[in-house]
């Protein structure tokens, strides 16, 4: 690909904000550090983090993340009203990278009226104005980022907040493995060079529909956000599901198709060496039924020895992906007009 594409392209600057993510969750993690728990593990009985787009994706990263560890109920609330269980001894986590995102404000209201112990994490804006006035612990976070190229600091400062609560165990070891990954991979797919496996990658799904398959246990919050990358950055739509859900419903689906339509779609799935053994089964079998349709069917293995590592192998490989697919799509990946037009329809009422 030749310098002049990206720069024709992305005007905003988009690509250095990938190289540079390796430094945003060094940096996150940091803040992480300085954070001091007001509450006690004893006194919560479940968790909500409350969010939408890229701010919640961090929480449902952690969600995700924390399943087989976490001994308390963890959801992740996308609405303007919190589940009707939340009281005093429920923790909420209100996340809002801009600080005035509508929903959010409201969920922090209602949040409040419950008596509900809250945690925000924001770059400025309404959430850290309410957080202020109600005398609530507040995380700041760096602005100036489009909410989803902040994952970094929607995720670590969370990840090290309840580790400071004592929900879970530390886990420094993993985030060092996982720094050090994304560093490495921060040079490989910053490469302009068709030796770079996330550019290979985007030019196999250019002018396709991409749909993606993963496990559900530990990576279906990997295949929600490569959906939601590629829709944003190459604004360009991808589908997907998790197994073995898929397998008893969309998997049928894949029986009447045009061939124009089977020419169009590539599948991803999206596999882990620690899926469920019956999962990675089912993988294999739909893999061989859905070769009969689709135009590709393509493997990507994440990378690492800890979770942690994991599941961000394939979620910086998923990010690079959607910004190579933006400059393919001839789109500038960083601006959302729609999402801004939205907004401001939204606000006249």
């Amino acid at each position: 690909m030749k310098q002049i594409s990206i720069q024709r392209y992305d005007r905003s600057e988009f690509r250095q904000l990938l190289i540079d993510f390796p430094k945003q969750v060094e940096d996150a993690v940091r803040i992480g550090k300085k954070f001091s728990p007001p509450n006690k593990r004893s006194l919560i009985n479940n968790i909500v983090v409350s969010g939408l787009g890229g701010s919640a994706i961090g929480g449902d990263l952690l969600r995700s993340y924390l399943a087989g560890e976490i001994t308390i109920p963890f959801v992740v609330n996308r609405h303007y009203c919190l589940p009707e269980f939340v009281d005093g001894r429920t923790l909420v986590v209100i996340s809002s990278y801009s600080g005035n995102t509508e929903e959010t404000i409201a969920a922090h209201a209602d949040a409040k009226k419950r008596k509900a112990k809250v945690l925000c994490i924001s770059s400025n804006g309404e959430t850290a104005q309410m957080a202020k006035k109600f005398k609530q612990p507040l995380i700041i976070i760096p602005k100036g980022y489009p909410p989803r190229a902040a994952l970094g600091y929607s995720f670590f400062p969370m990840l090290m907040a309840f580790t400071k609560m004592k929900l879970i165990k530390p886990r420094e070891v993993d985030i060092k493995e996982t720094i050090s990954m994304l560093k490495k991979k921060s040079k490989k797919y910053g490469a302009l060079s068709d030796k770079n496996p996330a550019f290979r990658l985007a030019k196999q799904l250019f002018m396709k529909l991409p749909i993606i398959y993963t496990a559900a246990e530990r990576f279906d919050v990997v295949n929600l956000r490569w959906r939601g990358q590629i829709a944003e950055n190459a604004k360009q739509l991808a589908f997907g599901h998790v197994l073995p859900e898929m397998n008893h419903n969309e998997l049928v689906g894949w029986k009447v198709l045009r061939r124009t339509m089977e020419e169009d779609m590539v599948v991803l799935f999206l596999r882990d060496k620690f899926d469920h053994e019956r999962v990675q089964l089912r993988m294999n079998i739909t893999k061989d039924i859905i070769n009969q349709y689709a135009s590709k069917v393509i493997e990507v293995q994440s990378e690492g020895k800890s979770l942690l590592t994991r599941m961000f192998s394939l979620i910086y490989l998923g990010d690079w992906v959607s910004y190579y697919l933006a400059i393919l799509n001839g789109v500038d990946p960083t601006p959302v007009k729609v999402i801004d037009y939205l907004k401001n329809e939204l606000g006249k009422v």
